[in-house]
């Protein structure tokens, strides 16, 4: 018999933290369960995407690996050029594509830095450490937003990208235009700028940053969007970048070949030509968002101004007694150690249901 092999991973994997996906909802008798972990969309996709789930018949065949009948489907839609378009596997694989592109360890050892506000979307350290590359992660404000003027102080000459997220996930807070043209202002122009825009659809403040606009007006900005959460298309995994062309010849070389499935591609399509009806579902979650905070302030709570479809609850060391008095109620949510609680906003019945736990648990 063969003896055992010791193969060793990257020492890098060491350091990474474990990326947590929302989890199912425990069954509770007498309870519909349902999962408010994950920020996914209630009311799924629209008619036309299921139709064109139901008559797709090319599963032997490799897709498109430019996923060219999208891009030419986003630029229409985005009024920007479809080179500038890049797809990825969901927003989280456009981004990965960015940093495998632009940020990791240099020939002579020093590693590039790529800053982002913490507590942000948990796969940012993931996806930067795991390029070689060095997370500077700068805390948020006291009112869970983003800290430019710290983030813009921990900018030097090994900074390669920066991370905005707006609104931020978990807490919810977004960032205007004004604020981040004033940050931008302070960016070398080297420096690449993601605004990831992953739940852009939800936005309801008119003074919020339009990252389209900011790329149009900016070479070194690179906008991140996805159809998993508005448009309901989190399993078929479809996101994708918007940059300039001196910096898409780059990604373009780096994205994973035929990251986006042809059924993936033509769900998509599917979906932004029924964009209406998917606004009318966002609009609905919109809704029960305002009713959720209203719910919550009228029970005492302080949470976060939120523009996503989620709301967060501050509850540092109480965190982990309210995922498990969610639990009891055939809830799931998602709970970040003990720091706060992640809640989506869901089917009227469970946000419903959240309400009169919350009331119960007391602010």
């Amino acid at each position: 018999m063969n003896e055992p092999v010791s193969i060793s991973p990257r020492p890098v994997l060491d350091t990474l933290p474990a990326y947590a996906a929302g989890k199912p909802p425990a069954a509770v008798e007498g309870l519909v369960a349902y999962k408010l972990a994950s920020n996914e969309n209630p009311y799924g996709p629209v008619p036309a995407v299921r139709e064109t789930i139901a008559e797709f018949d090319a599963i032997s065949r490799y897709p498109d690996p430019l996923a060219t009948l999208l891009r030419e489907r986003l630029a229409e839609h985005l009024d920007v050029p479809a080179a500038d378009i890049v797809t990825g596997a969901g927003s989280l694989g456009a981004l990965t594509q960015i940093i495998n592109t632009f940020a990791g360890a240099r020939p002579d050892g020093t590693q590039d830095e790529v800053i982002f506000p913490w507590r942000s979307f948990e796969a940012y350290p993931i996806v930067v450490r795991t390029s070689g590359a060095k997370d500077v992660q700068v805390p948020l404000t006291e009112d869970f937003r983003h800290d430019l003027q710290a983030m813009a102080a921990a900018i030097n000459d090994r900074t390669r990208v920066i991370l905005l997220c707006t609104p931020n996930n978990p807490t919810g807070p977004i960032l205007s235009t004004e604020e981040v043209e004033g940050f931008l202002a302070q960016v070398p122009p080297h420096v690449l700028v993601v605004i990831d825009e992953a739940y852009l659809e939800f936005i309801r403040d008119e003074g919020a940053v339009d990252g389209i606009e900011m790329y149009r007006r900016h070479q070194n900005v690179v906008v991140l969007r996805t159809f998993s959460k508005a448009h309901g298309l989190a399993n078929l995994r479809v996101g994708y970048s918007v940059s300039h062309p001196h910096i898409t010849q780059y990604l373009c070389v780096i994205a994973t070949p035929f990251a986006v499935s042809s059924l993936a591609e033509r769900s998509a399509v599917a979906s932004l030509d029924h964009l209406d009806q998917v606004m009318e579902r966002v609009d609905q979650v919109v809704s029960e968002r305002e009713r959720v905070v209203q719910g919550l302030q009228d029970a005492g709570w302080d949470v976060p101004d939120t523009q996503a479809n989620f709301v967060w609850l501050p509850l540092g060391e109480r965190t982990p007694e309210f995922v498990a008095a969610a639990e009891r109620q055939a809830l799931s949510v998602r709970g970040f150690g003990t720091e706060g609680v992640r809640v989506s906003i869901g089917e009227v019945e469970a946000n419903t249901r959240f309400l009169e736990l919350v009331r119960a648990f007391g602010a």
